[in-house]
């Protein structure tokens, strides 16, 4: 009998079977396998050549920038090359045309200005109904390249001069400026406090001071309406990553938005007198803030799978008025949120962006005349080790344990 028909269909079964792996490998999703930082910063020079690697001394901790998207920080890592890489990046954005209403190509830390809705939005034109279709992102926020001021090893400057014309037709000249700056782990620990014992811990920490500038001349007032610089952190989810919000003590729920999309489900959402939980697992979509007079200035989220506690701090200014970002002109427009978080999920049509998960900090109303300049720093650190570390840092940060925080949506 002839074997060699038989060895050649075996062949062929082993190199198609092999071939499928391979597909089926390329077809994961970031959600099934984390991606590493080289393979996000491979792709992201194909579309912006220019990007900006900021690395600490020994080469471990980095982020990339990238002037061209925005000033955003796309991703960054606390261990080099092969190291984690923090960020949600929307691959499949860099790709098609222009998108009319926004652009989503993702990143750690963006900037953008609101307000979004309210009477004095920046997001729609005059006179036109706060929906869907009339909502759009301004473009230098958006898609507008910035321009490099300067840039060393551990920070870069960048710029952006552009005029926005708000809900009732007042034209702002204004400026937007971001720096970041990569901090050492001697950094890291001088700007949170931190005593901890981090000797077996990995971590990168940044810094972004985020500032808008009126050029024009008139002042920016109740009347005129104002902008506010906002900043949106955006990482991916997993199966059992938790949110947390730290508040000012109240024995009610005042102070704080969760209806942003709809009723948030029960087992989605845990508010005590101190926190407040959202599950950042992709698979839901809702949204939550907190006043400025509720809210502490910091955020934070931690991923069992990974091991990965993740903090953010900002400015709060519990004095100033904050803007409404809600789409109507009924609520008070200098009402709002200092702090909010965002768990991404699919649409009604079962389409999805991410997924991904949010931390976001928001400035006051930036009431300036003209040549003044407001600045809000946001800050965002990355803890990854061993579960008994990263408790002791969420203990002294956040002031509750990495066992009460895992236990609030996945008791054991």
């Amino acid at each position: 009998m002839n074997k060699s028909p038989l060895i050649f269909a075996f062949i062929s079964i082993l190199v198609l079977a092999y071939s499928c792996s391979e597909r089926e490998k390329d077809n994961q999703t970031l959600e099934d396998v984390p991606t590493h930082f080289l393979q996000d910063k491979t792709f992201l020079e194909k579309y912006d050549p220019q990007l900006i690697e900021l690395s600490t001394e020994d080469n471990q901790a980095k982020v990339l920038v990238s002037p061209k998207y925005q000033g955003k920080v796309f991703t960054s890592t606390a261990a080099g090359d092969d190291g984690e890489s923090f960020g949600w990046i929307n691959y499949e954005a860099f790709d098609g045309p222009l998108d009319e209403h926004m652009n989503a190509y993702g990143g750690e830390s963006r900037l953008w200005l609101g307000p979004e809705g309210n009477s004095f939005s920046l997001f729609f034109e005059p006179g036109t109904a706060m929906e869907f279709d009339n909502w759009h992102t301004p473009a230098a926020i958006d898609n507008e390249a910035w321009e490099k001021i300067e840039a060393g090893p551990k920070e870069v400057t960048m710029a952006k001069s552009t005029s926005i014309t708000n809900y009732q037709g007042t034209e702002f000249y204004l400026k937007i400026q971001r720096t970041i700056t990569l901090l050492e782990t001697e950094g890291i620990l001088a700007n949170t406090g931190l005593t901890a014992d981090v000797s077996s811990i990995k971590m990168v920490g940044y810094e972004t001071l985020n500032s808008i500038q009126n050029t024009g001349d008139i002042p920016w007032t109740r009347e005129t309406g104002a902008p506010c610089l906002w900043v949106l952190d955006m990482f991916k989810p997993s199966p059992e990553t938790t949110i947390v919000l730290p508040l000012q003590p109240s024995e009610t729920n005042e102070g704080l938005t969760t209806n942003y999309f709809g009723a948030i489900p029960q087992e989605r959402i845990a508010i005590t007198d101190n926190y407040l939980f959202l599950k950042a697992d992709g698979q839901s979509r809702g949204k939550v803030g907190v006043s400025p007079e509720r809210a502490l200035p910091m955020a934070a989220s931690y991923d069992p799978l990974q091991k990965v506690l993740t903090v953010t701090t900002f400015d709060i200014a519990s004095e100033s008025p904050y803007l409404n970002q809600e789409w109507n002109t009924v609520a008070d427009p200098f009402k709002g949120d200092a702090v909010n978080a965002y768990n991404d999920g699919p649409l009604a049509d079962g389409s999805q962006m991410g997924p991904f998960y949010e931390l976001e900090s928001v400035s006051p109303a930036a009431f300036l005349s003209p040549g003044e300049s407001m600045d809000h720093f946001h800050r965002v650190y990355h803890f990854t080790g061993e579960k008994s570390s990263l408790d002791e840092i969420a203990r002294q940060l956040l002031g509750i344990s990495i066992a009460e925080i895992n236990g609030v949506f996945n008791p054991k």
